[in-house]
């Protein structure tokens, strides 16, 4: 149960996304993917909560409300897709045009 949070402040850290979600349930586990290049929260994040129900209640009362100046988008979090290997000789394309 898993569920995504987008538009999120810069400033937000694991531990206040967390409360917020504490009032519709038990949180198991809160994610904050950060910027590999300036280690800033890139602004969106993931929140495991207990048990569907809680999941849902989160969605419901979150989705569209303000909390750090921001409007939250919440919603339940896709699968992540394979997007494939970067790299390699794709199609046998080297960049030159061959007549």
């Amino acid at each position: 149960m898993s569920v995504y949070v987008g538009n999120l402040s810069y400033e937000v850290t694991e531990a206040s996304l967390s409360a917020v979600f504490a009032e519709y349930g038990s949180v198991k586990r809160v994610q904050l993917p950060t910027d590999r290049e300036t280690g800033r929260v890139r602004g969106f994040g993931f929140v495991e909560m207990g048990s569907d129900a809680e999941e849902t209640a989160a969605i419901d009362a979150l989705d569209g409300a303000e909390w750090m100046g921001r409007d939250l988008k919440v919603n339940k979090a896709k699968p992540r897709e394979d997007r494939g290997s970067f790299g390699g000789n794709r199609g046998n394309y080297s960049g030159r045009n061959r007549y």
